[in-house]
Protein backbone atom coordinates (compact mmCIF):
# COMPACT_ATOMS: atom_id res chain seq x y z
CA UNK A 1 0.00 0.00 0.00
CA UNK A 2 2.87 2.37 0.84
CA UNK A 3 4.42 1.84 -2.59
CA UNK A 4 1.09 2.62 -4.24
CA UNK A 5 0.80 5.88 -2.27
CA UNK A 6 4.36 6.89 -3.18
CA UNK A 7 3.70 6.24 -6.88
CA UNK A 8 0.52 8.32 -6.81
CA UNK A 9 2.30 11.13 -4.97
CA UNK A 10 5.16 11.12 -7.48
CA UNK A 11 2.66 11.40 -10.33
CA UNK A 12 1.35 14.64 -8.80
CA UNK A 13 4.65 16.51 -9.19
CA UNK A 14 4.65 16.99 -13.00
CA UNK A 15 0.95 17.86 -12.84
CA UNK A 16 1.69 20.58 -10.28
CA UNK A 17 4.44 22.10 -12.41
CA UNK A 18 2.47 21.84 -15.64
CA UNK A 19 -0.76 23.37 -14.36
CA UNK A 20 0.90 26.14 -12.36
CA UNK A 21 3.01 27.10 -15.37
CA UNK A 22 -0.09 27.23 -17.56
CA UNK A 23 -1.87 29.50 -15.07
CA UNK A 24 1.22 31.65 -14.69
CA UNK A 25 1.49 32.01 -18.47
CA UNK A 26 -2.19 32.95 -18.80
CA UNK A 27 -1.86 35.61 -16.10
CA UNK A 28 1.35 36.84 -17.77
CA UNK A 29 -0.56 37.19 -21.06
CA UNK A 30 -3.48 39.12 -19.53
CA UNK A 31 -4.05 42.44 -21.35
CA UNK A 32 -3.40 45.67 -19.52
CA UNK A 33 -0.65 46.95 -17.23
CA UNK A 34 -1.14 45.95 -13.56
CA UNK A 35 1.07 48.82 -12.39
CA UNK A 36 -1.02 51.30 -14.38
CA UNK A 37 -4.19 49.74 -12.94
CA UNK A 38 -2.72 50.15 -9.47
CA UNK A 39 -2.17 53.88 -10.06
CA UNK A 40 -5.68 54.46 -11.37
CA UNK A 41 -6.24 57.89 -12.94
CA UNK A 42 -3.13 59.39 -11.36
CA UNK A 43 -0.02 58.28 -13.26
CA UNK A 44 3.01 57.32 -11.19
CA UNK A 45 6.48 58.79 -11.70
CA UNK A 46 8.57 56.62 -14.05
CA UNK A 47 11.05 55.89 -11.24
CA UNK A 48 8.25 54.48 -9.04
CA UNK A 49 6.92 52.34 -11.90
CA UNK A 50 10.41 50.99 -12.58
CA UNK A 51 10.96 50.23 -8.88
CA UNK A 52 7.65 48.33 -8.64
CA UNK A 53 8.39 46.35 -11.78
CA UNK A 54 11.78 45.38 -10.38
CA UNK A 55 10.34 44.55 -6.95
CA UNK A 56 7.73 42.18 -8.39
CA UNK A 57 10.03 40.90 -11.19
CA UNK A 58 7.64 42.19 -13.86
CA UNK A 59 10.64 43.21 -15.96
CA UNK A 60 11.88 39.61 -16.07
CA UNK A 61 11.02 37.01 -18.76
CA UNK A 62 8.11 34.65 -18.12
CA UNK A 63 10.25 31.62 -17.30
CA UNK A 64 12.33 33.60 -14.81
CA UNK A 65 9.22 34.91 -13.05
CA UNK A 66 7.80 31.40 -12.89
CA UNK A 67 10.95 29.84 -11.45
CA UNK A 68 11.17 32.59 -8.83
CA UNK A 69 7.54 32.02 -7.90
CA UNK A 70 7.94 28.24 -7.62
CA UNK A 71 11.08 28.72 -5.54
CA UNK A 72 9.07 30.80 -3.09
CA UNK A 73 6.14 28.38 -3.22
CA UNK A 74 8.28 25.48 -2.02
CA UNK A 75 9.15 27.66 0.96
CA UNK A 76 5.47 28.32 1.70
CA UNK A 77 5.34 31.72 -0.01
CA UNK A 78 2.31 32.15 -2.27
CA UNK A 79 3.37 35.67 -3.24
CA UNK A 80 2.34 39.15 -2.10
CA UNK A 81 -0.02 41.70 -3.58
CA UNK A 82 1.05 45.16 -4.74
CA UNK A 83 0.48 46.51 -1.23
CA UNK A 84 2.89 44.04 0.32
CA UNK A 85 0.28 41.78 1.90
CA UNK A 86 0.96 38.01 1.68
CA UNK A 87 -1.53 36.15 -0.50
CA UNK A 88 -1.53 33.24 1.94
CA UNK A 89 -2.76 35.62 4.64
CA UNK A 90 -5.70 36.67 2.44
CA UNK A 91 -6.52 33.02 1.71
CA UNK A 92 -6.36 32.19 5.42
CA UNK A 93 -8.89 34.93 6.17
CA UNK A 94 -11.39 33.68 3.58
CA UNK A 95 -10.70 29.95 3.75
CA UNK A 96 -12.97 29.22 6.78
CA UNK A 97 -15.99 30.61 4.90
CA UNK A 98 -15.29 28.53 1.80
CA UNK A 99 -14.54 25.44 3.91
CA UNK A 100 -17.83 25.74 5.81
CA UNK A 101 -19.76 26.23 2.57
CA UNK A 102 -17.99 23.38 0.78
CA UNK A 103 -18.32 20.77 3.54
CA UNK A 104 -21.97 21.63 4.22
CA UNK A 105 -22.77 21.46 0.51
CA UNK A 106 -20.82 18.21 0.13
CA UNK A 107 -22.83 16.51 2.89
CA UNK A 108 -26.09 17.70 1.33
CA UNK A 109 -24.94 16.48 -2.08
CA UNK A 110 -23.82 13.12 -0.69
CA UNK A 111 -27.17 12.45 0.96
CA UNK A 112 -29.34 13.75 -1.90
CA UNK A 113 -27.30 12.22 -4.73
CA UNK A 114 -26.90 8.75 -3.20
CA UNK A 115 -30.51 8.49 -2.00
CA UNK A 116 -31.94 9.61 -5.35
CA UNK A 117 -29.50 7.43 -7.33
CA UNK A 118 -30.11 4.27 -5.28
CA UNK A 119 -33.86 4.90 -5.40
CA UNK A 120 -33.72 5.13 -9.20
CA UNK A 121 -31.63 1.98 -9.53
CA UNK A 122 -33.95 -0.06 -7.31
CA UNK A 123 -36.97 1.12 -9.34
CA UNK A 124 -35.35 0.72 -12.74
CA UNK A 125 -37.82 1.25 -15.57
CA UNK A 126 -40.63 2.21 -13.21
CA UNK A 127 -42.10 5.48 -11.94
CA UNK A 128 -39.36 5.97 -9.35
CA UNK A 129 -36.72 5.76 -12.07
CA UNK A 130 -38.58 8.40 -14.10
CA UNK A 131 -38.62 10.69 -11.04
CA UNK A 132 -34.85 10.27 -10.74
CA UNK A 133 -34.40 11.20 -14.39
CA UNK A 134 -36.64 14.27 -14.00
CA UNK A 135 -34.65 15.39 -10.94
CA UNK A 136 -31.29 15.07 -12.66
CA UNK A 137 -32.41 16.75 -15.89
CA UNK A 138 -33.96 19.67 -14.00
CA UNK A 139 -30.95 20.51 -11.87
CA UNK A 140 -28.38 19.85 -14.59
CA UNK A 141 -30.26 22.19 -16.94
CA UNK A 142 -30.88 25.01 -14.46
CA UNK A 143 -27.94 27.43 -14.14
CA UNK A 144 -26.58 27.85 -10.63
CA UNK A 145 -27.42 31.54 -10.39
CA UNK A 146 -31.07 30.79 -11.27
CA UNK A 147 -31.32 28.22 -8.47
CA UNK A 148 -29.63 30.69 -6.12
CA UNK A 149 -32.01 33.56 -6.90
CA UNK A 150 -35.05 31.27 -6.65
CA UNK A 151 -33.84 29.96 -3.28
CA UNK A 152 -33.33 33.51 -2.01
CA UNK A 153 -36.78 34.55 -3.21
CA UNK A 154 -38.73 31.58 -1.86
CA UNK A 155 -36.86 30.51 1.29
CA UNK A 156 -35.30 33.85 2.18
CA UNK A 157 -37.74 36.62 1.28
CA UNK A 158 -41.14 34.91 1.13
CA UNK A 159 -40.85 32.21 3.81
CA UNK A 160 -38.07 34.01 5.74
CA UNK A 161 -36.54 30.73 6.85
CA UNK A 162 -32.93 31.61 6.11
CA UNK A 163 -30.82 34.76 5.64
CA UNK A 164 -30.23 35.63 2.00
CA UNK A 165 -26.75 37.20 2.22
CA UNK A 166 -23.65 37.44 4.37
CA UNK A 167 -22.42 35.36 7.29
CA UNK A 168 -23.73 37.47 10.17
CA UNK A 169 -25.90 34.58 11.42
CA UNK A 170 -22.95 32.18 11.46
CA UNK A 171 -22.97 28.47 10.75
CA UNK A 172 -25.27 26.75 9.99
CA UNK A 173 -28.01 29.32 9.29
CA UNK A 174 -25.97 31.53 6.94
CA UNK A 175 -24.72 28.49 5.01
CA UNK A 176 -27.73 26.20 4.64
CA UNK A 177 -29.29 28.02 1.69
CA UNK A 178 -26.11 28.58 -0.38
CA UNK A 179 -24.89 25.07 0.46
CA UNK A 180 -28.17 23.59 -0.72
CA UNK A 181 -27.86 25.50 -4.00
CA UNK A 182 -24.34 24.16 -4.56
CA UNK A 183 -25.44 20.66 -3.52
CA UNK A 184 -28.41 20.49 -5.89
CA UNK A 185 -26.18 21.36 -8.85
CA UNK A 186 -23.71 18.62 -7.91
CA UNK A 187 -26.22 16.03 -6.65
CA UNK A 188 -27.89 15.61 -10.05
CA UNK A 189 -24.87 14.06 -11.84
CA UNK A 190 -24.04 12.10 -8.68
CA UNK A 191 -27.54 10.60 -8.69
CA UNK A 192 -27.25 9.59 -12.36
CA UNK A 193 -23.77 8.15 -11.82
CA UNK A 194 -24.90 6.18 -8.75
CA UNK A 195 -27.97 4.89 -10.53
CA UNK A 196 -26.05 3.82 -13.68
CA UNK A 197 -23.20 2.23 -11.75
CA UNK A 198 -25.53 0.33 -9.43
CA UNK A 199 -27.69 -0.91 -12.33
CA UNK A 200 -24.57 -2.22 -14.11
CA UNK A 201 -23.38 -4.06 -11.02
CA UNK A 202 -26.83 -5.50 -10.29
CA UNK A 203 -26.63 -7.31 -13.62
CA UNK A 204 -23.22 -8.85 -12.89
CA UNK A 205 -22.63 -12.59 -12.56
CA UNK A 206 -21.64 -12.47 -8.88
CA UNK A 207 -24.95 -10.76 -8.02
CA UNK A 208 -26.89 -13.55 -9.73
CA UNK A 209 -24.78 -16.06 -7.84
CA UNK A 210 -25.56 -14.34 -4.52
CA UNK A 211 -29.26 -14.42 -5.30
CA UNK A 212 -29.04 -18.11 -6.27
CA UNK A 213 -27.47 -18.85 -2.88
CA UNK A 214 -30.51 -17.32 -1.21
CA UNK A 215 -29.13 -13.93 -0.16
CA UNK A 216 -31.84 -11.43 0.71
CA UNK A 217 -32.46 -8.39 -1.48
CA UNK A 218 -31.10 -6.12 1.25
CA UNK A 219 -27.87 -8.10 1.55
CA UNK A 220 -27.46 -8.23 -2.23
CA UNK A 221 -27.89 -4.47 -2.59
CA UNK A 222 -26.08 -3.20 0.50
CA UNK A 223 -23.54 -5.96 1.02
CA UNK A 224 -22.50 -6.71 -2.57
CA UNK A 225 -23.80 -4.38 -5.27
CA UNK A 226 -23.39 -0.99 -3.61
CA UNK A 227 -19.78 -1.49 -2.56
CA UNK A 228 -18.74 -2.73 -5.99
CA UNK A 229 -20.44 0.21 -7.69
CA UNK A 230 -18.67 2.81 -5.54
CA UNK A 231 -15.37 3.36 -7.41
CA UNK A 232 -16.75 5.80 -10.04
CA UNK A 233 -18.94 7.36 -7.34
CA UNK A 234 -15.96 7.87 -5.02
CA UNK A 235 -14.08 9.51 -7.89
CA UNK A 236 -16.87 11.98 -8.47
CA UNK A 237 -17.33 12.65 -4.75
CA UNK A 238 -13.65 13.38 -4.27
CA UNK A 239 -13.20 15.63 -7.28
CA UNK A 240 -16.45 17.49 -6.62
CA UNK A 241 -15.30 18.15 -3.05
CA UNK A 242 -12.09 19.57 -4.46
CA UNK A 243 -14.11 21.81 -6.77
CA UNK A 244 -16.23 23.02 -3.85
CA UNK A 245 -13.15 23.72 -1.76
CA UNK A 246 -11.87 25.80 -4.66
CA UNK A 247 -14.73 28.19 -4.05
CA UNK A 248 -18.22 28.28 -5.51
CA UNK A 249 -17.67 31.60 -7.26
CA UNK A 250 -21.24 32.23 -8.42
CA UNK A 251 -22.89 31.18 -5.18
CA UNK A 252 -20.40 33.11 -3.06
CA UNK A 253 -21.13 36.18 -5.15
CA UNK A 254 -24.93 35.84 -5.08
CA UNK A 255 -25.03 35.22 -1.32
CA UNK A 256 -22.23 37.73 -0.61
CA UNK A 257 -20.05 35.18 1.16
CA UNK A 258 -16.43 36.27 1.80
CA UNK A 259 -14.78 33.12 0.42
CA UNK A 260 -11.74 32.53 -1.77
CA UNK A 261 -13.92 32.35 -4.89
CA UNK A 262 -14.83 36.00 -4.37
CA UNK A 263 -11.18 36.85 -3.71
CA UNK A 264 -10.22 35.31 -7.05
CA UNK A 265 -12.87 37.32 -8.92
CA UNK A 266 -11.76 40.57 -7.26
CA UNK A 267 -8.12 39.85 -8.13
CA UNK A 268 -8.96 39.32 -11.81
CA UNK A 269 -10.99 42.53 -11.91
CA UNK A 270 -8.18 44.58 -10.36
CA UNK A 271 -5.42 42.85 -12.38
CA UNK A 272 -3.68 41.61 -9.23
CA UNK A 273 -1.83 38.81 -10.98
CA UNK A 274 0.04 37.66 -7.88
CA UNK A 275 -3.26 37.07 -6.06
CA UNK A 276 -4.73 35.23 -9.06
CA UNK A 277 -1.72 32.93 -9.30
CA UNK A 278 -1.51 32.42 -5.53
CA UNK A 279 -5.20 31.56 -5.11
CA UNK A 280 -5.20 29.37 -8.24
CA UNK A 281 -2.12 27.52 -6.97
CA UNK A 282 -3.79 26.96 -3.61
CA UNK A 283 -6.86 25.53 -5.38
CA UNK A 284 -4.64 23.26 -7.49
CA UNK A 285 -2.95 21.92 -4.35
CA UNK A 286 -6.37 21.20 -2.87
CA UNK A 287 -7.34 19.33 -6.05
CA UNK A 288 -4.15 17.27 -6.01
CA UNK A 289 -4.47 16.43 -2.32
CA UNK A 290 -8.09 15.34 -2.64
CA UNK A 291 -7.24 13.36 -5.78
CA UNK A 292 -4.48 11.57 -3.84
CA UNK A 293 -6.97 10.70 -1.10
CA UNK A 294 -9.38 9.40 -3.75
CA UNK A 295 -6.64 7.21 -5.21
CA UNK A 296 -5.85 5.85 -1.75
CA UNK A 297 -9.53 5.10 -1.21
CA UNK A 298 -9.45 3.11 -4.49
CA UNK A 299 -6.79 0.89 -3.00
CA UNK A 300 -8.89 0.36 0.12
CA UNK A 301 -12.11 -0.40 -1.78
CA UNK A 302 -10.49 -2.62 -4.40
CA UNK A 303 -7.04 -4.16 -3.59
CA UNK A 304 -6.56 -4.95 -7.32
CA UNK A 305 -6.03 -1.23 -7.94
CA UNK A 306 -3.01 -0.88 -5.65
CA UNK A 307 -1.51 -4.15 -6.88
CA UNK A 308 -1.89 -3.24 -10.56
Amino acid sequence: MLGYVVRRFAAMVPVLFGVTFLIFALVYAMPGDPIAALAGNRPMPPSTVAALREQYHLDEPLITQYLLYMSGLFQGDFGTDFFGRPVLEMIAERWPTTLQLALTAWVFKLVIGLVVGIFGALHRGRFGDHLTLAFTVLFVALPGFVIAFMAQLVFGLQLQLFPIAGVANGWPMSFILPALVVALEAAAPLARLTRSSLVDVMGAEFIRTARAKGASDGRVVWGHALRNSMIPVVTYLGLSLAAMLGGAVIVESVFNLPGIGGLLVQAVQTQQGTIVVGVATFIILIYLLVNLLVDISYGIIDPRVRNG
